[in-house]
C-alpha cells in the first residue's frame, strides 16, 4: 500500500470516501497487520491497548458468563474468542472481509470458532435489546467521520442496564507527532483540530483515513447516544513493556497516556 500513495497527510475529504476507505484498507492490510502484531495480540485472548491491559485483569466488561456480548470492529475477533472461552455468548462483526477471513484461521489454530458477521458498526445487523454487553477495543470508531452514528447503533442494541466499552488512542495524542522516539514527545497540532488523517493512491482516491476526537468529543457522543459514563480508563505503560507498536513504546508512555477507555451503560 505504502509504495502506492500519492498524499499521507491531514486534509479535509468528503465524509463518504473517508468513511469507506477502512473496509478497503484492512482487507488489504490484514495479513501484514497480523503478521507484526498477531503474537502479542494473542490467537484467543483479550488485549485492550499496546500497553498490554488484558480483561482478564482489568475486568472491564464485568461478569461475561452466560451474558450476550458483541464486538464492533473484531478484527480477527481475538477478544471475541477470549470471551467464549470463559463463558459468554459472544459474537463479533467488522467491516472487513479479509480481517474476518483471517479470523477462520484463528478459529482453528485455538479450537474456539467465532460466529462472525460483516458489518458496518453504524448499522449494526442485529434487533433492539439484543445484548447485555458492546465492545470495542480501538475498532470502528477511529475510523469513521460520524461515531455518533455507532453509538446511537450501541445503544439501540443494548438491554437496559446493558454496558458499552471501547477503547481509543488517547485524543492528547493527536497533538503529537506519531512517533515513539523522543520526536514524539513535542506538540505540533493543536488537539482541537478535527482535519483527518487521510492516505491516497496515485489516483487521488482515499485508501486510509482517521478521525480524531476530542475527549469532550468522546463524551458529548456518548451522551447523545443517550448513555452514562461509568469510568475513564486511561492505562500507564507498564515497567519492563519494551514493545513498540506505531507511535506506542516505553519513550512515549512514560510520559504521555497512549489510550483511552471508556466504560458506559445504558440506564
Amino acid at each position: 500500500m505504502a509504495s502506492s500513495r500519492s498524499f499521507a497527510g491531514f486534509r479535509a475529504v468528503p465524509p463518504d470516501d473517508g468513511g469507506r476507505a477502512g473496509r478497503g484498507w484492512w482487507d488489504a492490510n490484514a495479513a501484514e497487520y497480523l503478521d507484526e502484531h498477531g503474537e502479542f495480540l494473542g490467537d484467543a485472548d483479550f488485549c485492550w491497548c499496546p500497553e498490554g491491559l488484558r480483561e482478564g485483569d482489568a475486568h472491564l466488561l464485568g461478569d461475561v458468563a452466560g451474558r450476550d456480548v458483541l464486538e464492533v470492529g473484531a478484527g480477527a475477533g481475538q477478544c471475541t474468542r477470549w470471551l467464549r472461552r470463559h463463558g459468554a455468548r459472544a459474537v463479533a462483526t467488522d467491516v472487513s472481509a479479509g480481517m474476518l477471513t483471517a479470523g477462520r484461521a484463528l478459529d482453528a489454530a485455538a479450537g474456539v470458532v467465532v460466529p462472525a458477521l460483516q458489518a458496518d458498526a453504524r448499522a449494526l445487523p442485529f434487533a433492539d435489546a439484543s445484548f447485555d454487553c458492546v465492545f470495542t477495543a480501538f475498532g470502528a470508531l477511529p475510523f469513521v467521520p460520524d461515531p455518533g452514528r455507532v453509538h446511537a447503533e450501541v445503544a439501540r442494541v443494548l438491554r437496559p442496564g446493558g454496558r458499552w466499552v471501547f477503547a481509543v488512542t488517547h485524543p492528547i495524542r493527536w497533538a503529537f507527532p506519531d512517533d515513539p522516539s523522543e520526536r514524539g514527545l513535542t506538540a505540533t497540532r493543536s488537539y482541537f483540530n478535527h482535519t483527518p488523517y487521510v492516505e491516497t493512491d496515485e489516483a487521488g482516491h482515499v485508501v486510509y483515513a482517521e478521525y480524531h476526537r476530542t475527549l469532550g468529543d468522546h463524551l458529548d457522543d456518548v451522551v447523545g447516544a443517550g448513555l452514562l459514563l461509568d469510568r475513564l480508563v486511561e492505562p500507564t505503560w507498564p515497567a519492563g513493556h519494551d514493545r513498540t507498536w506505531g507511535g506506542w513504546g516505553p519513550v512515549r508512555g512514560a510520559l504521555l497516556p497512549g489510550t483511552a477507555i471508556f466504560v458506559t451503560h445504558r440506564p
